[in-house]
């Protein structure tokens, strides 16, 4: 009897709030792949009345948290890291716990600079230090257009299973991954942690501007951690969740009739969520 997963059972929690912006395309993702998902203010969190431990995955979205201030990313990394829980402890602990319990964290954008700026990503030490981080596009400007990004097919990340070329957008101003030192470098090579890379629309290296849109080391456009549980990417694939969100959806359906109508961006919500449910009892 073929078995079905109950992917309502998988509980998203998303957060919101201090400029997150990008909270409701990312409910939709998860809404269509599957999941329960619930929204979330940050200060919810902070007070004690919502835990993140009651869910399978948590997600940072994209926006502008704290207005960019000081460095994108760097002040809502700073609250995660220091501010007091009522029991205790901080929502870094709480983080680095729910890794432990084998669950999933997923930053897109401003949500990957907090994780990396939270040492999250790439992790390469295992101690949450702080290996890589984010600085101005070497264009000089805000960069708001559709780009492509290739998987490196040896991640072996639950969210990227069968994709390989993605064509999603980018909105950032602060893009450019730049690495601690050249060991940092070689390691997340090694280990394949950098698990997506900006690319030309047939999935060869980007070769810098125009399709690196921000002159990140290496075309690097994600990371994932050690343990594969935790991905950040600066593109954004809860901006493609239709084929009707893609600029050129017209010709593509003109030329291909059959050509899926789900966004590839979906597929990396649908990838997570169906990753989680087949860990869950299962109805016969």
């Amino acid at each position: 009897m073929k078995i079905k997963y109950d992917l309502s059972a998988v509980k998203s929690l998303v957060v919101t709030g201090f400029g997150i912006n990008c909270e409701e395309e990312t409910v939709a993702a998860y809404k269509l792949a599957g999941s329960t998902v619930r929204l979330a203010h940050l200060n919810d969190i902070f007070s004690g009345s919502i835990s993140i431990q009651e869910f399978d995955i948590l997600t940072i979205p994209g926006g502008f948290s704290f207005g960019d201030d000081i460095s994108s990313g760097k002040v809502l990394a700073n609250k995660i890291r220091f501010k007091k829980l009522p029991d205790g402890s901080t929502l870094l602990e709480q983080m680095k716990q729910f890794i432990a319990d084998k669950k999933f964290i997923l930053g897109i954008c401003n949500g990957f600079q907090v994780l990396v700026k939270l040492g999250l990503l790439p992790d390469l030490g295992g101690d949450a230090i702080q290996e890589v981080s984010l600085q101005q596009n070497d264009s000089g400007k805000f960069e708001n257009r559709w780009i492509f990004m290739r998987v490196n097919s040896k991640s072996e990340s639950p969210f990227l299973q069968d994709l390989e070329v993605i064509p999603v957008p980018v909105r950032h101003g602060e893009g450019k991954i730049i690495v601690r030192d050249k060991k940092v470098e070689v390691k997340m090579l090694t280990t394949h942690q950098m698990c997506l890379t900006y690319c030309d629309n047939n999935g060869r290296p980007a070769r810098g501007y125009p399709n690196n849109p921000n002159g990140s080391t290496l075309d690097c456009a994600g990371l994932t951690d050690r343990s594969r549980q935790v991905l950040g990417l600066m593109p954004h694939p809860e901006a493609y969740l239709s084929i009707y969100n893609h600029p050129n959806w017209r010709q593509i359906l003109r030329e291909k009739p059959d050509y899926p109508k789900e966004g590839l961006g979906l597929q990396i919500f649908k990838n997570i969520v169906t990753h989680i449910a087949k860990r869950i009892p299962q109805m016969q």
